[in-house]
C-alpha cells in the first residue's frame, strides 16, 4: 500500500562537491499520505515568487529540557542571543556558498548574513530563505550552519541522544514548493578524510515542499548503491507530521550502543517512529558510519532533487521569507552500563521463525516483521481475523511487545502466548488500537507470541513493519 519508489536524499557534504545520479520518488506509507491531503493551518497567501511569507507570530521560548532519566546533558544551545545577532561562532560555523556545490541540485546561495541566519531575541534561531528578482529558479539566499564540535557520539556500551525543538516553515503546499528544511548530522571522520557516505550521515528531520511530514534516514556504505542503497539511504519514508508547519515539535535521534544489535532510533514528539538495527548492514559498514562521534547541522535549502521528486519547486507561487525556527538543541548521553531503552533487553523475536494466517503478496511475508528492518513489512489479506505468530525458540517471561504498524493497522487485536503453538492465552486485548508505534507492557510466559487481529482500522489488511518482543 505504498507507492513503490525510493526518495532522493541530499548527499550533504560540508564544502564538498558530489554528483548524484537521478533517483525516483520515495516510498510513501499511507500514514504519511493520509495527513497530507489537508495540511491546514499554515500561513497562506497564494503568491508569486518574490512576495513574502506571512510574518510569524512570536512564540515563547522553551527552556532546554532536563535530561531524560539516566542521561546527562552533554551540550546545548537555547539561542538566547540579542535580536538580529548571528550565531555564537564559538559553537557554530557558517557553511556558505552556492547550493550547487552540495551535489543535491539546490539552487540557493548559503550566506552568513543576519538576513538569512539570526537570533530573534525571543530565544529562537531563525534560518530564512529570501528571494530577489522575477525568476523563481534563481535569486535565492538562505542559511546553513554546523557545530564547531564533532564530538557528539555514544561510547561503546553507551547511548547518545540529539534533540531539537523546531517549527518548520509556516507555509502550505500552495506556496511552499521547493522549501527543504533539515536537522541532521555527519560523521566526525568526514572532517579527517573519510569519504561520504562511508563516514555516516543521520538525517533527524527533513521535510520538502511544506507537506507537513518528516523523513528520517541513515546514509552509509558506498555510493552509488552499496549495502545502504545510496544515495537514497535507509529511510523511514514519508511520515505524517501534523501541525509541524505551524508550531514547534521535537525531533530526536538516539544512537544506542548498549543493546545487541546496536540501534538508531528516530523520535517525533517523543514517539519512536523508525528504527535501524546494525544487523541490517555489514558490521564494518555500521562501524564506519555509526560508531564514532558526529557534528550537527541545520539548513534551509531551496530546490533540489528531493523537492523535485515530490512535484518540484520553487515555482511562481513560492513565497519568499519562509523560515525554519529553532527553539533549542541538546545532546544527552547515557554511559555504559546504564539501563537503556528498550529496558527489557534484546529483541527476542529478531530473525526468529514467523508465520501468518495470510499474506497480501510475496513481497510482504511474515518474516519481514521480525527481520530488524523498519522498511520491510508483513501485510495480510483484506479480511478479519488475521494473525502473525513468532516462534521464540524457547519459553520466555515476556515483559513487553512493541508493534510498529504501517497505515493499515488493527483497531481491535490481542497479544497471545502459547507453549505449544496450539493452545493460546491472551495477555493483552484492546478494541481501541491507535496504530503507529505501540509499546505494550505485558506479563506472560510462552515460546510462541501471536498478534491476533479481529477488526481492521482500514479497508486494507493488517500491516506491520516490526514486531519486537522483550523479556528474560
Amino acid at each position: 500500500m505504498s507507492t513503490g519508489h525510493a526518495p532522493q536524499h541530499r548527499t550533504r557534504r560540508p564544502r564538498a562537491r558530489l554528483a548524484l545520479a537521478a533517483l525516483a520518488v520515495g516510498a510513501l506509507s499511507l500514514a504519511g499520505l493520509t495527513a497530507l491531503a489537508s495540511p491546514g493551518g499554515a500561513a497562506t497567501p497564494t503568491a508569486a515568487a518574490g512576495q513574502k511569507a506571512a510574518a510569524p507570530k512570536a512564540a515563547a521560548p522553551s527552556a532546554v529540557p532536563a535530561p531524560p532519566s539516566g542521561f546527562t546533558t552533554t551540550w546545548s544551545d537555547d539561542f538566547n542571543g540579542a535580536s538580529g545577532s548571528g550565531v555564537n561562532t564559538g559553537d557554530w560555523k557558517y557553511d556558505t556558498g552556492p547550493g550547487s556545490s552540495f551535489g543535491t541540485g539546490e539552487i540557493e546561495t548559503m550566506t552568513n548574513s543576519t538576513a538569512n541566519v539570526f537570533q530573534d531575541g525571543n530565544g529562537h534561531l531563525v534560518l530564512k530563505a529570501l528571494h530577489s528578482g522575477s525568476d523563481p529558479r534563481a535569486g535565492w539566499t538562505s542559511g546553513r550552519i554546523e557545530t564547531q564540535s564533532s564530538s557528539f557520539g555514544a561510547p561503546p556500551g553507551g547511548v547518545v541522544m540529539m534533540q531539537s525543538s523546531i517549527q518548520q516553515p509556516n507555509l502550505t503546499t500552495a506556496n511552499g514548493a521547493g522549501y527543504w528544511p533539515a536537522f541532521w548530522m555527519l560523521g566526525s571522520t568526514l572532517r579527517t578524510g573519510t569519504t561520504w557516505p562511508t563516514s555516516g550521515e543521520v538525517d533527524i528531520l527533513e521535510d520538502i515542499n511544506a507537506r507537513s511530514s518528516v523523513f528520517g534516514t541513515l546514509h552509509c556504505g558506498t555510493n552509488p548503491g552499496g549495502p545502504c542503497n545510496e544515495s537514497t539511504g535507509i529511510g523511514s519514508g514519508e511520515r505524517a507530521c501534523s501541525g509541524c508547519q505551524t508550531g514547534y515539535h521535537t525531533y530526536a535521534v538516539q544512537i544506542d550502543r548498549s543493546v545487541s544489535p546496536e540501534q538508531i532510533r528516530w523520535y517525533l514528539d517523543g514517539n519512536n517512529y523508525f528504527t535501524v538495527n546494525s544487523t541490517q548492514v555489514p558490521a564494518d559498514t555500521w562501524t564506519a558510519a555509526v560508531d564514532h562521534p558526529f557534528f550537527i547541522i541545520y539548513d534551509l535549502a531551496m530546490g533540489g532533487g528531493f523537492p523535485d521528486a515530490f512535484g518540484g519547486g520553487p515555482n511562481a507561487a513560492t513565497v519568499s521569507g519562509g523560515q525554519m525556527n529553532i527553539d533549542y538543541v541538546a545532546v544527552y548521553n547515557k554511559g555504559p552500563g546504564s539501563t537503556t531503552p528498550p529496558s527489557n533487553g534484546a529483541d527476542l523475536a529478531l530473525n526468529k521463525t514467523a508465520t501468518a494466517s495470510s499474506t497480501e503478496n510475496a513481497g510482504t511475508p511474515a518474516s519481514a516483521a521480525v527481520d530488524g528492518s523498519s522498511t520491510t513489512r508483513w501485510s495480510s489479506a483484506f479480511s478479519d481475523p488475521q494473525w502473525l505468530r513468532v516462534d521464540l525458540g524457547a519459553s520466555h517471561a515476556i515483559k513487553q511487545v512493541k508493534l510498529n504498524w504501517e497505515a493499515a493497522y488493527a483497531k481491535a487485536f490481542q497479544i497471545q502466548v502459547s507453549n505449544d503453538g496450539t493452545n493460546w492465552t491472551t495477555c493483552y486485548s484492546t478494541t481501541n488500537g491507535t496504530g503507529g508505534v505501540q509499546t505494550i507492557p505485558v506479563t506472560c510466559t510462552g515460546r510462541y507470541v501471536r498478534v491476533y487481529g479481529t477488526q481492521r482500522a482500514t479497508p486494507y489488511g493488517y500491516s506491520l513493519w516490526d514486531v519486537q518482543v522483550f523479556g528474560s
